[in-house]
């Protein structure tokens, strides 16, 4: 009985001592946190939360859930289709039919404003004939495609309803932390108002792993699967700090790797389409090199987190800020820049003309400076050795070319045809191309094991076709 009851008085002093300190540390951590508000940009089209994250030793995912399953929706897609899933954007479920019969695919949508305007993927509504949305109260609406983005796999339809809707206003992105916990709402396998929870893996993830990709994810363990395409991932405020949009598997389901959009990107891709009708891509002006250890060896370096500046664009606003090769990039405003895929998440949220206060260490020190981004104006081929930059209108007259961006300069010696330099690339594998972004968008969705076709026009007006192997 003694020792049952010196337990007894240990259990009582041991839980009021874990209470007390609750009390003490975490419920006044919790109040001073709950005070702070995440910086969002003042002009905005879409609706953003200002409200702070949420802590809690026993988190409730109830809420979250309550305020986001209505505003995610049922997207399909209809569609003529000649071939199957071509590659980990396509992973919602079409048959491989080659017939080019219409078919119909699935994915999910979140509605942003409450007239109507709803965001998914590209590949979602890609090559739709018709757009048709079911809201979580099972009516449906006809949608129209407003405008999208390939190379980021946003795109903005709309409906119109006949009343306001539910929808998720934008959190910001750049505030997550890895280990918090996130929703992801979508519809998995025609599966309608599915939620799962996971936290965030890791951020900045580049699925390509490679340079000067301009993918930048979220990645989170959340249970994503076929079907939750373009659905929301949101923190447990039910604010939107994600659009999900890919899944790593062998198999084409989930195995504990899923990708979304990061918030910030989507929201101002969206802006972008709502006010200009395309995206503005600002660009800091260089080519850059993550570090890792052969680069480490190869230079010497005495870090191993940065990008290195490879090149320097001439007339960029890096240029002018006085940025120089080999400078190691550490920071962008209060982002720390790791790898690559860190800086181009973070310019991809800003547009042409926005300034960025860049840390850089150059021969040992630290230096700060402004950069003005410019917008992309050149973009270039290794696969082809080239250099294309945006046509001007009196280029393409002088040309005779309907449509199509000018061929800058050789990368490489050993181009079959010197009279390329100054040509007009119309078309690449039977697409047509008006901008330097179209460009990349084809080369980064072609399968590189297959030949490139160009259709240019030479500096004598003459329209020719060229195959590289």
């Amino acid at each position: 009985m003694k020792k049952i009851a010196s337990l007894l008085v240990v259990s009582v002093l041991g839980g009021a001592l874990t209470l007390g300190s609750y009390k003490l540390f975490f419920e006044d951590e919790m109040q001073f946190q709950n005070t702070s508000q995440q910086n969002t940009t003042e002009s905005s089209f879409v609706p953003v939360s200002n409200s702070s994250r949420a802590y809690g030793m026993n988190t409730d995912f109830t809420e979250a859930a309550e305020k986001t399953v209505h505003a995610v929706v049922h997207v399909k897609n209809v569609a003529v289709f000649k071939s199957g899933p071509r590659s980990i954007w396509e992973y919602y479920p079409y048959s491989n039919n080659n017939s080019g019969r219409a078919l119909q695919g699935a994915g999910s949508g979140v509605i942003i404003t409450p007239d109507g305007y709803i965001v998914t993927n590209n590949h979602v509504i890609d090559g739709a004939s018709e757009i048709e949305v079911t809201l979580n109260n099972n009516k449906t609406y006809k949608a129209e495609l407003v405008g999208s983005d390939p190379i980021s796999d946003i795109a903005l339809i709309k409906v119109d309803p006949d009343e306001d809707l539910e929808y998720i206003p934008f959190g910001n992105s750049d505030n997550m932390e890895i280990g918090e916990w996130v929703l992801a709402v979508g519809n998995p396998f025609n599966l309608k108002s599915t939620v799962t929870a996971g936290i965030i893996s890791a951020k900045a993830r580049d699925l390509n792993m490679r340079d000067n990709s301009p993918q930048s994810f979220i990645q989170t363990d959340a249970a994503i699967n076929p079907g939750n395409s373009g659905g929301a991932l949101v923190n447990i405020n039910g604010e939107l700090i994600g659009i999900n949009t890919a899944i790593s598997s062998p198999s084409g389901s989930y195995i504990g790797y899923a990708f979304a959009v990061p918030s910030n990107n989507a929201r101002k891709i969206v802006e972008d389409i709502m006010e200009f009708g395309d995206v503005q891509q600002g660009i800091l002006g260089i080519r850059g090199r993550s570090i890792n250890d052969d680069v480490i060896r190869e230079l010497d370096l005495s870090t191993s987190q940065g990008v290195i500046v490879a090149e320097v664009t001439p007339g960029s606003g890096a240029e002018r800020s006085g940025l120089r090769q080999m400078d190691i990039i550490k920071q962008i405003d209060n982002i720390e820049i790791n790898k690559f895929s860190d800086l181009t998440g973070y310019i991809n949220s800003k547009r042409p003309g926005d300034e960025v206060l860049v840390k850089v260490v150059r021969d040992g020190k630290e230096k700060q400076v402004n950069v003005k981004l410019t917008k992309l104006s050149t973009y270039r081929i290794p696969a082809l050795g080239l250099e294309v930059a945006n046509a001007t209108k009196e280029e393409l007259e002088a040309y005779q070319a309907p449509n199509g961006v000018r061929i800058n300069r050789m990368l490489a010696d050993n181009l079959p045809s010197a009279d390329l330099v100054g040509g007009i690339i119309a078309e690449i594998n039977s697409q047509k191309v008006t901008s330097v972004r179209d460009v990349e968008e084809i080369m980064q969705n072609r399968p590189k094991s297959n030949p490139i076709v160009i259709l240019y026009y030479n500096q004598k007006g003459e329209k020719q076709r060229m195959i590289w192997r």
